[in-house]
């Protein structure tokens, strides 16, 4: 006599399944709710209890535990410099002093001089600047659950460099690729999934962003490429890629003051001085694309009896002078700021610093960029000119800049002047006291973003154990 079909389904057995899976979707759950619970609460739970027994500490809500990363992510590719002199000339130098690059020295006047916090600093140098400031830092700790954000010191735009020309894709991505790793393992991002990590890439953010530029071979993916897309990273131009974690933060200018004494007299300076020029430009044109509006606006400056320009056209070495550069900025009252080879430009900056009202000409130069900067009025700062109204001619950008009151110039370059300490990295050697430079501003912006994302953590969790007692998992 055979027995029952093992084959055939029961009523009970059905029920034993049903139940089988029930109790596997709840362990899966559970898990995930430990984890969220145990990772992400418990780490806030302890900085809390830290923190509340010292309600007077300066540092509540700003520590930053800084990675001990392998020299292989950044001091050996500074280490290194000698070797990619034929894409970025004399880098050895530009990374020396702290990043700051070589002391200035003026033959003129002698304003723009190391003493007085001047150094030829490269535009793309920011990687190792913001790493030498950080080490300054009054709120590190070495507690990482303490800690409100994490620095990750990788120095992804000097990377850029050394293995953007001559390379394949996954020669330029290595590194990228061997630092996420190297993070993901550890227990710092698994507390967060990397939501609370930061790193500095001092170039533009489509130079790490591959897979969404046109040109499938320009740049590293880092900014695309699991880990790195967790963290937020600082720039210096951001892509607009919607739901990215990029950040724009200021070029780095030639001037690095190291006391507030050094800032304020600066601003006094600027504050006081003649402009003798209405408007001013330095750059180079762009023959090679003819939608670039370069060629109108150096024609409109040479038909100009009120309007100075530096010739950058290649061969020439005026626009590699920071010491004529700043004196003309310093002599302007406008300073025109057309796109080049990106929206941004670090040109921007030094004209802003030297007290100089910036003209732009597309919204993404400036306004949609720099917004833990710069005022969000921008008319109070800044003359905007449509380049589309320049390209079709009919708009004389000395006629437009003519027709704004001389009051109201006033205002606006007291504004600008008034910005100066956001606009600059001060001498990482050395330490403000009670002036922001753009260092801080970065690390309170960073820091406000990874509280927000600590916040968004705890509402999921929050709902989460909202539908595990709406399903009868609820603790008692």
């Amino acid at each position: 006599m055979k027995g029952p079909d093992k084959r055939t389904s029961t009523p009970a057995s059905a029920a034993f399944q049903s139940l089988r899976l029930v109790f596997v979707l709840a362990t899966v759950l559970w898990a995930s709710f430990f984890y969220y619970h145990f990772a992400v609460l418990n780490a806030g739970a302890m900085r809390a209890a830290v923190l509340d027994g010292a309600s007077a500490d300066p540092c509540r809500g700003r520590y930053v535990y800084v990675h001990d990363l392998p020299p292989r992510f950044n001091a050996d590719i500074l280490r290194d410099c000698q070797n990619i002199s034929d894409h970025w000339p004399d880098m050895c130098g530009f990374v020396s002093n702290a990043g700051l690059g070589r002391a200035l020295a003026d033959p003129l006047d002698g304003d723009f001089t190391g003493e007085n916090g001047w150094y030829g600093t490269h535009q793309f140098a920011l990687d190792a600047i913001f790493h030498n400031r950080m080490r300054q830092y009054e709120c590190l700790t070495s507690h990482s659950a303490l800690a409100n954000a994490v620095f990750v010191p990788f120095y992804a735009g000097f990377d850029f460099v050394r293995h953007h020309w001559g390379y394949d894709n996954a020669t330029r991505d290595a590194a990228s690729v061997d630092l996420t790793e190297w993070l993901m393992r550890r227990p710092e991002w698994a507390r967060m999934g990397g939501r609370d990590h930061f790193l500095v890439a001092g170039r533009t953010g489509w130079d790490f962003r591959r897979s969404n530029n046109m040109n499938p071979s320009w740049g590293t993916d880092l900014l695309h490429m699991p880990g790195g897309r967790e963290m937020s990273v600082l720039v210096l131009e951001v892509s607009l890629v919607p739901h990215s974690r990029d950040y724009a933060v200021p070029y780095p200018t030639y001037f690095h003051p190291r006391s507030d004494a050094d800032v304020r007299r600066w601003q006094d300076r600027v504050r006081g001085l003649e402009r003798r020029w209405l408007l001013a430009f330095v750059g180079a044109p762009r023959p090679d694309n003819p939608y670039n509006i370069r060629q109108q606006i150096i024609a409109q400056c040479e038909a100009s009896d009120v309007c100075h320009q530096l010739g950058c056209a290649f061969g020439t070495s005026q626009c590699h002078s920071p010491g004529n550069i700043m004196r003309l900025f310093q002599r302007a009252t406008f300073c025109l700021q057309p796109p080049g080879d990106s929206y941004t430009r670090r040109s921007a900056f030094d004209s802003m610093v030297a007290g100089c009202i910036p003209v732009f000409f597309h919204p993404v130069s400036a306004y949609l960029q720099y917004r833990w900067y710069l005022p969000k009025h921008h008319e109070t700062y800044s003359v905007y000119i449509p380049e589309d109204d320049l390209r079709s001619r009919n708009v004389s950008i000395e006629s437009v800049l003519r027709a704004i009151p001389p009051e109201t110039v006033e205002r606006m370059r007291d504004e600008v002047i008034k910005m100066i300490p956001r606009m600059v990295y001060a001498d990482p050697r050395s330490k403000l006291e009670t002036v922001k430079d753009a260092f801080d501003v970065a690390v309170e912006g960073i820091i406000d973003r990874v509280d927000i994302a600590r916040a968004e953590a705890a509402a999921a969790e929050s709902s989460f154990g909202h539908a595990m007692e709406m399903f009868g998992f609820g603790t008692k």
